[in-house]
């Protein structure tokens, strides 16, 4: 690959994520569970599903449970034409904001309707409700074009009935993306595969960025000055990681730093090892411990963790700027 050729991948951002979802959202996931559909009334008297905690006009706080219809209309939609993993359908399918009967306010779901000349604002839909159901938003698969053939039969209950509420749902949230990374970060990358760290300096103000990002934030200036800067710097600040959680490679307790490379004004993140976590402290010296040579590529995971050179520490003073 040409050094000039800038860079770019294929990158997934993902994590599980847990949450409680309090007394209203309970309320409302508990009947999705059960094969009916919950709003809440507001002191005006309207309807709001999906219910909410307090009233978006006047900030009341609401209680007052209702259960609505599971059919409705459309008052808008759009058409999707190529389903994405995870999203309701695997076929084509229609986005739509849905008012059931006895709502005032609308919800977001899916319409399987076939093809977008079956949709219309002003149609009627119906749920169609999941085969299993078990708290969540999908326990509606989707919703399906109202006519007489609808079955209005009620959903069955749950396999596993319980009269326990839903306090807690799990959403895992996934991101695919391809990163380019320009023409200033792709120098910094072919520098981190020959060990070396590259960055940039600003003609105007002198501050030396690494990772660079090829114009300087103060002045507005493109940086074109490439600045080798040594493995070595000043934990500037840092933190105790304490916390299991998904996808986690080190054993707790373990620490995170800042690291200021001695010649530039700005701190690179990483993980600091070889020294028992409660000794870390803001300005240790340190150096980086590179992987081996046979897994060095284009990635910051080449520096595997700081470790403390042994050098006195760097007065506050030296560093203060860059806290």
């Amino acid at each position: 690959m040409s050094t000039s050729e800038v860079l770019s991948a294929p990158l997934v951002l993902e994590y599980p994520f847990r949450r409680t979802v309090g007394v209203v959202q309970g309320a409302f996931l508990t009947g999705l569970r059960d094969g009916k559909v919950l709003g809440i009334r507001t002191t005006d008297g309207r309807v709001l599903c999906p219910p909410v905690e307090y009233d978006p006009a006047t900030g009341d706080e609401l209680t007052e449970l209702v259960e609505v219809g599971t059919g409705g209309v459309v008052t808008t939609w759009s058409w999707e034409p190529e389903p994405r993993a995870h999203q309701p359908l695997d076929r084509p399918f229609a986005w739509a904001l849905i008012r059931l009967d006895g709502a005032d306010t609308t919800m977001l779901h899916a319409v399987d309707a076939g093809s977008p000349e079956a949709m219309a604002t002003g149609m009627r839909v119906r749920v169609r409700w999941a085969d299993e159901r078990s708290g969540s938003i999908t326990d509606i698969a989707c919703f399906e074009p109202e006519s007489a053939d609808t079955d209005p039969t009620p959903p069955a209950p749950p396999e596993h009935p319980t009269d326990e509420p839903v306090k807690l749902i799990e959403t895992p949230a996934r991101l695919e993306y391809r990163f380019t990374a320009g023409q200033a970060t792709t120098r910094f990358l072919h520098g981190i595969t020959e060990k070396r760290i590259l960055g940039e300096r600003c003609g105007v103000c002198g501050k030396v960025y690494v990772p660079p990002r090829g114009s300087c934030p103060t002045d507005g200036v493109a940086t074109s000055e490439q600045v080798e800067l040594p493995a070595r710097g000043i934990v500037t600040t840092f933190c105790v990681v304490n916390l299991q959680f998904y996808g986690q490679a080190m054993e707790v307790p373990y620490v995170c730093a800042t690291v200021l490379l001695d010649g530039a004004d700005i701190g690179l993140f990483g993980l600091v090892q070889e020294i028992p976590f409660d000794q870390v402290r803001m300005g240790m010296r340190v150096e980086a411990v590179w992987v081996d040579d046979e897994e060095l590529g284009p990635t910051m995971t080449n520096i595997k963790w700081w470790k403390p050179t042994g050098e006195p520490d760097a007065p506050y003073e030296s560093f203060r700027e860059h806290v």
